[in-house]
């Protein structure tokens, strides 16, 4: 603070006396004492002295009472030297502790010092008192100071913001926090004051108060509207409370934009938690916002009268009534406040609905409703009020009434008015004030907003300045102090990262060993408590969905869930507390009361939106967005269908303020933040008085503490080098060696001479480190050794005092001595004679000498004649000289003209650089807005996909509750039918029984004859066809055999391939083996043709059941309605069912005591459950498994396929030369046609054979259906591997055909061939036509076989139904009765059998296919993603390496910048130093010529004297009597002469010496310049090796964060699905209490309905472990497919080196027959045709196989793609197996408990097995007698299971396809998520790297004009240096001569010099010989006074 003048009145209350607290005596006193601050109940701590030490304890006597008490060691704490009292920043006391802290505070408050520093706080102390410190003369001081500079104060940091902003073009915050009435509002307005004065846009006044703002300080408009926006705040946001008068009842942050030139262009405000429910109540002193009662007393009567007002005391909701406020006048404030509102833009019929608003806000209060006596309904009798109301507010008085008294609530479709009792109603009437408030205040931040946003300057950056509550700890805490603590514990977290993150920057710049330490996460786990899934908020978010949840089960929830986590505490039974959070400032007990109801903030639905309709557009504009939370969702209860939720239609209160704090957090984050922390210093509102323990409290809450506590985890104090070694060497005696040391050694040998501990310093670059207390020992040391060297000083000093003293008397002693004796021998003396004689003559003895000193003299005239003539001749050589110097003074000059020319453009030059600058700038901030907007739109769809994910779990649970429900009503229908047909059956059979008896026994006896006779025939059938299965399986083993010995055959044929021979042959029956392959296929397509013509078929049937399933769950669905209605009423009656529940209570522990017993059924279910669910999930991943294991098959086939592609392209070739064998084929082809003809005739003529024998069939196909999906799986292999043989076909055709172009000798040939292709084409075309037409009709028969086996299926069931009807018959009918039963039984078993297998082969078949277009949908997904990615990567990287280096370069340029600046400084201010010397110089230059023309007169006046001298002369020697007085003149003009002569040699000297001192400053400037480029470098290297570094670094942190967010994304989904089978589990047990109190009503039915489920269960159990069986069946065949394909492969490439080795042979073969050509070349015109198509088809197989090779590499490259493709794949399926081995893991933990659960259940179900067989043995009785009845209606019961289990499967499949789109949708998001945060992390990187670009570019181009601009003046000042030399020496001979000259003259014109030197030969006193002068003009004493004189 050097430049405050401490003395200034102003600066009274802001700066202290630091020479006050250095008083070595107060020092002494410290040091002696050994203070300590020991803890005290009322003051904090106090001091004390140590005294003794007992042990743990310590004995002190305090200062203030000497009174002596014994403290434990721990609880005392070090006291500080009193050097440090009162020090403006805490950080810098080196005892850091409360103690320390609490009285620097003190004793500073007590000064009047309100603001100090804490390192990055400046904490404030309320003064309580108006002080003069915010005048525009302050204002004025702190204005572009640095911090160090001024005193503490708000506007330094507010100063220091506005200019880093400026400066850095870094967005900045201001944060103020603090408890309410500490000042943040005050320090806020502050804030905003000071950058309204300095960043205004017009110019400010000369005088003014700026404490008033109110025509004080002249600012623009929007700086008026920014000053005013606080009074409309305050009035409508803040109130009286205990602590404070004007007390905030809402945070806010304001967000001021400057533009690029530093001037405001806009503002916003942002609001957090407004206490809206001080409208409705306020506590004892207390009054609501400042608005009601300023709009009470400051309107006028008629106004009132307009707006409906009365008194306060008349309202409700005042509670209070009108109370005053000392020293505010409201009616002041009124009108202040409608000022502002007018200056912000508020037109007056806005101001007039605001005050209706309030009115109407304040009426509802008044609103009394009655309840009526016979019924729960409120009454409103007395309706004026209501009437105001609705007047005020533009809706209908019965609407209005309507809606409070008899809501209409939405129930399903339907709206029900429901009943509202008085408390309903009251919660309403408050609910809606509330609400209209809050809109209300709203609206006016949102037109405050509009107002401040209105400039067209473009905003480049920010200010923040945010003002929110600080940390509050009550007795009771509620849910608003959550929120607060909350946010209070994000903004403590930010300031520790920001806090250490600088000091650990600095110990990094200074190269200390520091691991580093984010003491951000200490705060993480009590954040993760409050917002992390699972955490308080969220689990008052899952209560409020809930409509029976109370705060009491919120409670127990949270205390189940989190009792483990360290951050929460539970509460014991006597706290009134519901739980406890350990936060950072200490133990916060909170109260769960009314927490749902807060959090949900409900809203009559009905009033809501007649106020959206309202007539008064304002009131219909405020409203208009709202969302609310309607009686609907609290009247939300239970059905026995399931619970019935409304979620997505609000947002509560604590997701609002999550997402606001969030989006804060984010702002804050990219601020560089700056703290406020505001501490109130007693409630008595007195200045002057501080309550310790209170300050403590906040000082805690505020985190000062908590800095406190960090900065002792470091080095808080710190000295440079120089400081240390200077203050603290005299404690190091003799270890420093004489000479020069490095500082930092020297530091090093001090530290190791005072042995103090390693760990309690660190020795950087520039500084040392300390712990906290280090400092404070080693003053300790110092004072002690000061005072013993101050002792020892004054011994010395004293003895040679005294010394000196004695000395001194001596010498007078002896001087007194010699003075006596001198005094005594002149008394004798002074009379004698002769001693007068020769005082008289010895001034005559000189008189003889007269005529040698004569001569001498002539002499001597001769010589200076002769030195003068050479004088005259020097000067007219130096008039040249300077004539010379002139003209290049001229010649300079011009060039510096030239100069000063091109330094102005290039000054325009610099000013379109800046424009331009300018402009980029600007497009960088739009960039930067559409990058927010970017980010904004990706937040919104992020919210829109957890509201997608919202709806997708609320119809996941809908359809559960749907599920449930329709098994409910289809028991309760399959009973109602079974009783129906029951009934029915019997009194058809009581009537008819007796006239059908002797006809249904006759029919029967003649249909047991037919019986038996069928059943021989089906015998006979039976056999017939077990003879055609060994027929067939005989022939399918001699195919087999065929098919081994054509491979056999294949192999000999490939090794004959070798020899030349028969290599044609060869190939010729690999083409037949090809084509009848090719045939093959062909005929498995048709087949598969027809597979999916059925597939087809059955889907469309399959979608005719979905419709019809569909029409009857509409019917369902309006039962259910009808069944919702019924329980509406039932809802309404238990709740006055309720009342009467104390004595129900025996009758609930019975209901209990059945609950157990129907406990076996639902645990039953559960197992059966949890058992499909695993069975499922292992199904699913061995279908995962499969589907890759199939994938990397295929990839590896396909490449497989591109080689036999190619063979078959060469076999195509010679397909064209062999027509005849393909006519041979076609041949055979028409045969196999007409084979298959015959066989559909024997097919047709078989078909009444076929439907007798379809029992045996069935069977048969039993066992054939495995034999089918293998050949099904291989006929789509063989597709696949066709389809891609014809797409390679059709690309080697166009290949052929630009062959054919080429070979245009050849064309005759390959026209006749290509017409040869045709044919075939044409051919196989009719051959595939016709195959077709036989597949249709095979689907036709098999079309009707279905339909018989219906038929077939409907014979049976009349039989069944005839067979029962014999009970009564003969005994041979019952034993024939029995024998069918068993039959139909068995073939019912094997019908469901088969057709379960069909389905499920159906189902497989759809999956396999689903998988296969997903696996391809996501091959080409993931190439394109790894593309993309690897692009990405790629990118990165470069873009990470830019940035690197433009980090590097920013930090050297930076470094070198402010070096250069530092170096800029000096150098100018040397340039300055330089050029006043030149100009002084240039002044003195001018004097000398000046002189030097004086002197050129004078000379020419000497040389008259002269002559005239010479005269004289002449005359003298004539003269005898004259001779001695001339003579003494001469000598004294001689010597006069000399003397001159010798200051003029000494002028030329000293001229000399200045001149060598500006070369010395010239190559010292040269030096220096070289020595900073050398810096400069060292400096860039040493800075891009810590940029390296700090990118490793960053490196690191990002992928350890990157690894966080993914264990924690895992951690996440598998709670989510934890959480989910929890729900389940929950709601699965609700219905199961729902269905055991209805099984309590009737036995029977509970017994019946469990046997059914028991069956049902059996059969799904047995459907299942068939199912797994399959699944383990079709993985085997998948194994055996992929061993055959893996066979297949090894073919294919024994097929491609045999191509290979046929290729050779053709080459070969083509070398013989060129041969044999040649050598028949006599032959006729046939052979050379036959010669040119050889040399054509020669010239083709070349190409071809150059082509061949082409793509052969081609398909290497592929395989190698692939390859890599597939390690990548390797690597993500190894990871998602460690995932997988979690889940497994996570199941298995799961399992165990379904085990212990399992085991639990089982003693619960023997327990009540006892219990059962009682009942059921009396039941067993009555049951007996009912299977008669029951066993008519089995058959129609099984039909309805059968279709029922059918929709269950097809439902059940429809929900595993859905999980799985549900799990790829998750993972796509997840991918797109993350990809998301990568571009806009490399986006974000780009833009920084592209504005360091612009200002490393600017830095650079600022740096080169400083250097050209140095290297300039260097040059001038080189030039000016030289000039200045060379003048110098000029005026220096020049003016030697002038003096001279000048000195003669004024000799000549004295005569009366002779009586000034004195009278004869006596020399005078006076007179200096030459001797002696030039001895002196020698000695450095001399030239050094000259100097000074001069």
């Amino acid at each position: 603070m050097a430049d405050v003048d401490r003395s200034d009145p102003d600066l009274k209350f802001l700066v202290v006396d630091r020479n006050a607290f250095s008083d070595p005596a107060t020092q002494a006193e410290w040091s002696q004492k050994r203070l300590v601050w020991v803890p005290h109940e009322t003051a904090g701590f106090v001091a004390a002295s140590m005294k003794r030490a007992q042990g743990e304890e310590v004995e002190v006597e305090l200062v203030e009472t000497s009174k002596k008490v014994l403290v434990s060691r721990d609880d005392m704490q070090k006291m500080n030297p009193p050097k440090y009292d009162k020090q403006e920043d805490m950080a810098d006391l080196t005892c850091l502790n409360e103690a320390s802290v609490l009285h620097n505070i003190k004793e500073r408050y007590y000064s009047g010092l309100i603001y100090t520093y804490s390192g990055l706080f400046c904490v404030v102390v309320n003064p309580y008192k108006r002080l003069p410190i915010y005048t525009e003369k302050i204002i004025e001081i702190y204005k572009g100071k640095k911090r160090h500079e001024v005193p503490p104060h708000v506007f330094a940091i507010t100063d220091i913001a506005y200019r880093s902003m400026l400066q850095d073009r870094e967005d900045q915050s201001i944060l103020c926090t603090g408890e309410s009435g500490a000042g943040k509002t005050e320090n806020t307005k502050k804030v905003i004051q000071y950058l309204a004065y300095v960043a205004a846009s017009k110019p400010k006044s000369s005088s003014h108060l700026p404490a008033t703002n109110e025509g004080g300080l002249s600012f623009g408009e929007l700086e008026q509207q920014l000053l005013k926006a606080n009074p409309i705040l305050e009035a409508f946001g803040n109130a009286k409370t205990v602590k404070n008068d004007n007390s905030s009842r809402f945070g806010k942050f304001v967000r001021i934009n400057f533009d690029a030139s530093g001037y405001i262009a806009g503002a916003n405000i942002e609001t957090y938690l407004l206490e809206k429910a001080r409208i409705i109540r306020q506590a004892p002193d207390e009054r609501t916002f400042h608005i009601f009662y300023q709009l009470l007393l400051g309107s006028t009567q008629e106004f009132k009268s307009n707006i409906l007002l009365e008194d306060a005391k008349n309202y409700t909701f005042m509670t209070q009534g009108g109370l005053r406020v000392p020293g505010i006048d409201d009616i002041e404030e009124f009108t202040a406040t409608q000022n502002a509102m007018k200056v912000m833009g508020i037109s007056d019929d806005d101001m007039t609905s605001i005050w209706r608003v309030i009115s109407a806000s304040l009426l509802f209060g008044n609103m009394e409703f009655k309840q009526e006596r016979n019924t729960d309904q409120a009454t409103l009798p007395d309706n004026t009020v209501a009437q105001k109301v609705a007047h005020l507010l533009g809706i209908q008085v019965t609407d209005l009434t309507k809606a409070f008294l008899k809501p209409r609530i939405k129930v399903g479709r339907d709206y029900v008015t429901k009943a509202q009792t008085k408390e309903q109603v009251e919660f309403a009437i408050e609910a809606i004030g509330k609400a209209t408030y809050e809109r209300l205040f709203k609206w006016i931040v949102t037109r405050i907003n509009r107002s401040l946003d209105r400039t067209k300057r473009q905003g480049a950056s920010f200010i923040g300045i945010l003002d929110i509550a600080g940390f509050e700890i009550f007795e009771l805490n509620s849910f608003e102090q959550l929120c607060i603590n909350y946010t209070n514990e994000k903004l403590q977290q930010l300031f520790n990262h920001t806090m250490f993150i600088l000091e650990q920057e600095e110990y990094q710049r200074e190269g200390i060993e520091w691991k580093f330490i984010d003491f951000g996460l200490d705060l993480q786990p009590t954040i993760d408590l409050i917002e992390k899934p699972m955490g308080i908020m969220a689990l008052v978010d899952e209560e409020c969905w809930f409509p029976k949840a109370t705060d009491k089960s919120f409670v127990e929830k949270l205390v189940t869930s989190h009792a483990v986590h360290p951050k929460f505490v539970k509460s014991d039974f006597k706290s009134t507390a519901d739980f406890s959070i350990l936060h950072y400032a200490g133990q916060v007990n909170y109260s769960a009361a009314q927490w749902l109801m807060k959090n949900m903030d409900p809203l009559n639905e009905n009033i809501v939106q007649y106020l959206q309709a309202s007539q008064d557009p304002f009131v219909c504009h405020i409203w208009k967005d709202a969302e609310i939370v309607g009686m609907a969702q609290q009247a939300m209860t239970d059905t026995q269908f399931g619970r019935v939720t409304r979620k997505g239609m609000f947002r509560t209160v604590s997701q609002l303020y999550k997402e606001q704090l969030s989006k804060l957090m984010v702002t804050l984050r990219n601020t560089n933040p700056n703290f406020v922390r505001c501490i109130i210093p007693n409630h008595e509102k007195k200045a002057g008085k501080i309550n310790a323990p209170l300050v403590l409290d906040q000082l805690r809450c505020n985190g000062v503490l908590e800095g406190i506590r960090i900065c002792r985890q470091g080095f808080p104090n710190r000295i440079p080098f120089q400081e240390f070694r200077q203050r603290y060497e005299l404690l190091t005696p003799n270890v420093i060696p004489k000479g020069f040391m490095d500082g930092k050694k020297a530091c090093e040998k001090m530290i190791e001479a005072l042995e103090l501990d390693p760990g309690l310093f660190r020795i950087g670059q520039s500084k040392i480190f300390f712990r906290a207390g280090v400092l404070a020992h080693l003053e300790e040391e110092r004072d002690l050794r000061i005072t013993d060297l101050v002792v020892k000083f004054q011994a010395y000093c004293r003895g040679l005092l005294a010394r000196r003293n004695y000395q001194k008397r001596v010498q007078q002693l002896n001087a007194i001595r010699i003075l006596q004796r001198n005094c005594a021998a002149y008394l004798k003396l002074r009379n004698w004679q002769w001693w007068r004689l020769y005082t008289k003559v010895k001034p005559l003895l000189q008189v003889t000498k007269n005529d040698e000193k004569v001569m001498q003299k002539e002499n001597e005239l001769k010589e200076i004649t002769e030195k003068l003539h050479h004088h005259e001749a020097e000067v007219q050589n130096l008039d040249k000289q300077y004539q010379q110097a002139l003209e290049e003074k001229n010649i300079l000059a011009e060039q510096l003209q030239a100069e000063t020319e091109l330094c102005a453009e290039a000054e325009e030059m610099r000013a379109r650089l800046a424009a331009r600058k300018q402009e980029m700038e600007e497009i960088i901030h739009d960039m930067e807005a559409r990058i927010e907007e970017e980010e904004e739109k990706v937040l919104k769809s992020g919210e829109e996909r957890k509201k997608l994910q919202q709806h997708i779990q609320d119809l996941e649970e809908q359809l559960e509750e749907e599920e449930a429900a329709r098994q409910k009503l289809q028991i309760e229908k399959v009973q109602a039918e079974a009783k129906m047909k029951q009934f029915e059956e019997q009194l058809v059979a009581s009537d008819d029984f007796k006239e059908k008896f002797g006809k249904d026994k006759k029919n029967l006896e003649e249909k047991l004859s037919d019986v038996s006779a069928t059943l021989a025939e089906e015998e006979e059938k039976a056999k017939h066809l077990l003879k055609l299965k060994a027929k067939h399986e005989s022939t399918i083993g001699e195919l087999e055999d065929k098919l081994r010995k054509d491979n056999q055959q294949k192999q000999e044929v490939e090794r004959a391939k070798r020899k030349c021979e028969t290599e044609l042959g060869d190939m010729k029956e690999q083409v037949l083996e090809r084509k009848q392959q090719v045939e093959e296929i062909q005929l498995q397509l048709g087949k598969r043709e027809e597979e999916v013509a059925q597939a087809l078929m059955k889907v469309d049937e399959e979608a005719a059941a979905k419709a019809n399933a569909q029409k009857a769950l509409r019917e369902l669905e309006s039962q259910l309605g009808e069944v919702v209605e019924d329980l509406d009423a039932e809802k309404e009656a238990r709740n006055k069912a309720e009342k009467q529940k104390r004595d129900l209570n025996e009758e609930l522990e019975a209901l209990k005591n059945e609950l157990l017993d129907s406990l076996d059924v639902t645990a039953a279910q559960q197992e059966l459950r949890t058992a499909r669910e695993k069975e499922l999930a292992n199904i699913k991943k061995s279908l995962e498994d499969e589907t890759s294991n199939h994938e990397q098959m295929t990839t590896d086939m396909r490449h497989k396929h591109s080689h036999e592609i190619s063979q078959i392209n060469n076999q195509l070739d010679q397909l064209k030369k062999t027509k005849t064998q393909a006519e041979k084929g076609k041949s055979q082809l028409e045969a196999e046609l007409a084979d298959l003809a015959n066989e559909l005739k024997a097919t047709s003529g078989n078909k009444q054979e076929a439907e007798r024998k379809r029992k045996q069939l069935e069977n048969h196909a039993g066992e054939l259906n495995a034999k089918l999906t293998e050949s099904e799986s291989r006929c789509t292999e063989a597709q696949e591997r066709l389809g891609k043989i014809l797409n390679e076909m059709e690309s080697m055709g166009s290949q052929l055909q630009e062959a054919e172009t080429r070979a245009s000798q050849a064309s005759k040939s390959t026209d006749g061939l290509e017409a040869q292709l045709s044919e075939v084409a044409a051919n196989l075309e009719e051959e595939t036509r016709q195959k077709l037409a036989v597949n249709s009709k095979l689907r036709a028969l098999e079309n009707e076989k279905e339909h018989l086996l219906e038929q077939v299926e409907e014979e049976e069931g009349k039989a069944k139904t005839l067979e029962k009807n014999l009970t009564t018959a003969s005994q041979q009918l019952a034993d024939a009765r029995r024998k069918a039963e068993e039959e139909s039984e068995q073939v019912a078993k094997l019908e469901e059998y088969k057709k379960k297998q069909m389905k499920d082969f159906e189902e497989m078949q759809h999956r396999m296919e689903e998988v296969q277009s997903s696996n391809e949908k996501l091959d080409k997904s993931k190439k394109k993603m790894s593309a993309e990615l690897d692009d990405a990567n790629i990118e990165l990287d470069s873009h990470r390496s830019k940035v690197l280096e433009l980090e590097k370069k920013q930090r050297n340029f930076d470094k070198i910048l402010a070096e250069e600046k530092m170096n800029g400084e000096r150098i100018s201010t040397e340039r300055d130093n330089a050029e006043r010397d030149a100009r002084e110089k240039e002044t003195k230059l001018l004097n000398l010529n000046r002189g030097l023309e004086e002197l050129q007169a004078q000379l020419d006046e000497s040389e008259r004297s002269r002559r005239q001298l010479q005269a004289e002369l002449d005359d003298l020697v004539n003269t005898q009597g004259t001779a001695d007085k001339n003579v003494h003149e001469l000598e004294k003009a001689k010597r006069q002469l000399e003397q001159e002569l010798v200051e003029q040699k000494t002028q030329l000297e000293e001229l000399e010496d200045e001149l060598q001192q500006t070369e010395d400053q010239k190559m010292r400037l040269e030096v220096n310049m070289q020595a900073l480029k050398t810096q400069f470098e060292r400096d860039l290297a040493a800075k891009e090796e810590a940029g390296e570094e700090k990118r490793r670094g960053m490196a690191k942190q990002i992928r350890d964060l990157e690894a966080e967010l993914d264990e924690e994304r895992k951690q996440k989904q598998a709670a989510v699905n934890a959480k989910k089978k929890l729900e389940t589990d929950y709601k699965d047990l609700e219905s199961t209490m729902d269905m055991n109190n209805k099984l309590k009503e009737d036995a029977l039915k509970q017994l019946k309905k469990l046997q059914q489920a028991m069956k049902e269960i059996q059969r799904d159990a047995e459907e299942a472990h068939a199912s797994k069986n399959e699944v383990l069946q079709q993985s085997k065949d998948l194994e055996k497919k992929i061993k055959a394909l893996e066979s297949d492969l090894v073919q294919m490439q024994e097929d491609l080196s045999a191509a290979e080795r046929a290729r050779r042979t053709a080459e070969s073969e083509r070398d013989e027959l060129a041969e044999e050509l040649s050598s028949s070349g006599s032959k006729g015109a046939l052979a050379i045709d036959e010669k040119r198509r050889l040399d054509a088809r020669i010239a083709a197989l070349e190409g071809e196989l150059e082509e061949e090779q082409t793509q052969s590499e081609m398909l290497m490259e592929r395989a190698r793609k692939a390859q890599i493709s597939i390690e990548q794949l390797t690597t993500e399926l190894a990871g998602e197996r460690g995932n997988a081995q979690k889940m497994e893991n996570s199941k298995m933990m799961l399992e165990r408990q379904n085990k212990e659960l399992k085991v639990k259940l089982e003693e619960v179900e023997n327990s009540n097995r006892a219990k059962a067989k009682a009942a059921i043995a009396a039941l067993e009785s009555k049951v007996s007698n009912l299977e008669e009845q029951l066993s008519a209606e089995a058959q129609e019961r099984m039909l309805a299971a059968k279709g029922n289990r059918k929709l269950e499967k097809k439902i059940k499949e429809l929900l595993m396809q859905l999980e799985d789109e549900r799990r790829h949708a998750d993972q796509y998001k997840e991918q797109n998520e993350k990809t998301n945060g990568r571009m806009k992390a490399m986006r974000r990187q780009l833009d920084e790297a592209e504005e360091e670009i612009s200002r490393e570019k600017a830095h650079r181009r600022k740096a080169q004009r400083e250097l050209d601009d140095f290297v300039e003046s260097n040059e001038s000042m080189n030039r000016e240096i030289n000039n200045l030399k060379n003048k110098l020496r000029n005026s220096g001979n020049s003016s030697g001569r002038a003096n001279r000259r000048t000195e003669l003259s004024m000799l000549a014109s004295r005569p009366d010099m002779g009586d000034m030197l004195g009278v004869g030969g006596m020399s005078s006193p006076l007179t200096v010989s030459s001797e002696d002068l030039s001895t002196r003009s020698a000695s450095p004493r001399y030239n050094s006074t000259f100097n000074d004189d001069k």
